[in-house]
């Protein structure tokens, strides 16, 4: 019997609801963003075949440049939150969504609903931001760490 299956046939009626709900939600979204990076994609090949930048004076080929630049990360952007969003729905399958990766924790639901592709709990997450801010700003300081050394 696979782990999810084990999971689903032990686990009791209002964790399957849950997990029914939550699995809902991700295909909804995963729907919406699916949708929107067509779209988008659609609408930059659109533009760039409505309106060619050659007869384009330096501001407004500068202008489209810009244009172009932001709707591609906005596809960039909106694709990484398609592959977290396939890989929360991957971890639903194998058993461990909605666990922290760090900790192990259980990530709490309004999370989950609010970041469905959460990887971590709130106090994990904190945590590694912290961890990032401090690594960032050391950087910026030429601050090394002790254990730099002894690698």
């Amino acid at each position: 019997m696979t782990k999810k299956a084990t999971l689903t046939a032990v686990a009791d009626p209002v964790t399957r609801s849950r997990e029914e709900d939550l699995r809902r939600m991700l295909e909804e979204r995963r729907r919406d963003m699916l949708t929107e990076v067509q779209g988008r994609i659609r609408g930059v090949r659109a533009d760039a075949v409505g309106r060619p930048h050659h007869g384009m004076d330096l501001g407004e080929a500068g202008e489209a440049h810009v244009q172009h630049d932001i709707e591609f990360a906005l596809i960039q952007m909106k694709a990484e939150i398609l592959t977290r969003i396939n890989d929360a729905l991957s971890r639903l399958e194998e058993g461990s969504y909605g666990h922290c990766s760090d900790c192990g924790d259980e990530i709490a639901e309004p999370r989950l609903r609010a970041l469905p592709f959460a990887v971590r709990c709130r106090e994990c997450e904190e945590s590694r931001e912290v961890a990032q801010r401090w690594e960032r700003v050391a950087a910026r300081r030429g601050v090394f760490s002790l254990f730099d050394h002894l690698q």
